[in-house]
């Protein structure tokens, strides 16, 4: 049905198209999450996921749908970002479609309504229904992002599965520089302080857009300070060759062009963590044989966004059934068995 509306959604403006699904997703009656095959769950920093393939942040902003959502078929949810303050985030046009490379430019600057309004909202959630993580960020005009961090760590513990620490974001100016040694460094410190010895896990996700030395560097501090797992990544600056003619919109690139870069990163963080810390891989993600290369490579759990803009809501369902059908071909009876054997 989606490859038979989709025409009708791509002639709404993009952010437009995403608010109306968003409203629709409201809309939809709530009921349980579909049933997984038990080879399908795995755990990670303690947490159980009934499926590897979850929802990337940025799709459910302000923790408006995140029960229709993992009705759809995710095996988890992540929210946001949010920051301390609303913020109506970067001038519109921020969200472009690139139809022709299957692809997504954003801008958009960590717009969301705050997390006190999100907040109400989660605190109501059935927790029995899934996994929600919660992404927060700092705000663009803060003159204290650690301390932004923190507050949001303390404000959103209570009400998230896991905390993203969300450093990789493009689209606010200066945000990735806290991915660089001491500053990371002071960060980390503050957020496992303000998470406390109770709190949830911290996941840490970082940008595609890395240095030589930068994967040995942010590993290092990830485990002195005790991060449950890496996200790896988020969008890219870089610009492969791209069709469209969005193609030099400013902002962060996301979709299938992300895929391989997304890949070389997943292995390089591998190669040196082992399987010491988590690695969760996200970046260009659209069909079963996507997310099993990404296992394979070191990822024990994946997520997407981009790709449901090409391939429909039912995406996380034919993603989930693929993976269990590998998994019986390979004669392995559960997902974690896959992590990290091409590594």
């Amino acid at each position: 049905m989606y490859s038979l509306i989709r025409p009708l959604v791509f002639r709404l403006d993009a952010e437009a198209a995403h608010r109306l699904t968003i409203a629709a997703l409201k809309r939809t009656p709530t009921g349980r999450p579909p049933t997984f095959p038990p080879s399908l769950t795995t755990s990670i920093a303690g947490l159980g996921f009934p499926s590897p393939v979850g929802l990337a942040a940025g799709f459910d902003k302000d923790a408006e749908a995140f029960a229709p959502l993992l009705g759809l078929g995710f095996g988890f949810v992540e929210v946001g970002t949010l920051t301390p303050l609303p913020q109506t985030g970067n001038p519109r046009p921020r969200l472009f479609r690139l139809a022709e490379d299957r692809a997504v430019i954003n801008r958009m600057g960590f717009n969301n309504r705050g997390q006190a309004d999100a907040c109400r909202r989660l605190a109501r959630r059935d927790r029995s229904c899934g996994v929600v993580g919660v992404n927060i960020g700092a705000n663009k005009d803060s003159p204290d992002r650690i301390a932004d961090y923190a507050a949001g760590v303390r404000r959103m513990a209570g009400h998230a599965d896991y905390l993203t620490v969300n450093i990789s974001s493009p689209n606010t100016p200066g945000l990735r520089d806290l991915q660089a040694g001491g500053e990371l460094a002071e960060l980390l410190a503050a957020v496992r302080d303000a998470r406390g010895a109770a709190g949830p896990p911290v996941f840490l996700k970082v940008a595609p857009d890395l240095e030589i030395g930068d994967h040995e560097r942010i590993a290092r501090a990830a485990l002195d300070h005790r991060i449950d797992a890496l996200i790896v990544a988020n969008t890219t600056l870089s610009r492969p060759p791209l069709r469209s003619r969005h193609a030099q919109e400013t902002g962060g690139l996301s979709g299938a062009p992300l895929a391989p870069i997304a890949l070389d990163q997943l292995r390089r963080f591998r190669a040196i963590v082992g399987g010491e810390l988590p690695l969760i891989s996200a970046g260009g993600i659209a069909s079963a044989g996507d997310a099993w290369q990404r296992i394979r490579a070191g990822a024990s759990l994946v997520q997407l966004y981009s790709a449901l803009v090409y391939e429909g809501p039912g995406l996380a369902r034919r993603i989930a059934a693929g993976l269990a059908e590998r998994l019986q071909r390979e004669g392995l009876s559960s997902i974690a068995d896959a992590v990290g054997v091409d590594a």
